[in-house]
């Protein structure tokens, strides 16, 4: 399994963790994000992970900024991404149990590291409900 993670500078100490978290499950990830704590445009990292979950080379992708509002925008202008925007377990079983997210979008001044950590395992381990929210997310992308 491959996952891409992207960061702003609010998320690299989450980032690092949520790696070292993937690898030790025998995850393989694709770095996005920046290493450093200085001002850089999140816009820069979301697009390569929403790339890279569109185009199968990832499963699933993570993104980390401050509140998560700006690369949660970013990577649904994305035809095929359904980022959702997850503060806590719950609303993560929610986001891949009802709508089939493949971003997972947290907000690194909003939760702590050990919950970010926690958000992403329960993000690998839900599965999409299919049935009656299948169709609703259908309806998702606009035809051009």
């Amino acid at each position: 399994m491959t996952i891409s993670i992207g960061n702003d500078h609010a998320g690299t100490e989450y980032k690092l963790a949520i790696i070292d978290f993937l690898k030790s499950k025998g995850i393989t990830v694709i770095n996005h994000g920046t290493n450093a704590n200085n001002s850089v445009d999140y816009a820069d990292f979301v697009h390569p992970v929403a790339e890279d979950v569109e185009t199968g080379k990832s499963i699933y992708g993570i993104l980390i900024c401050g509140s998560a509002n700006g690369v949660a925008m970013t990577a649904n202008k994305h035809q095929k991404i359904r980022a959702g925007l997850c503060w806590n377990k719950e609303i993560v079983e929610l986001v891949r149990g009802h709508n089939n997210a493949n971003v997972l979008c947290i907000p690194a001044r909003f939760t702590a590291i050990q919950q970010a950590i926690q958000m992403v395992e329960t993000f690998l381990n839900t599965e999409f409900e299919g049935g009656r929210h299948k169709k609703r997310i259908d309806k998702i992308p606009l035809s051009c």
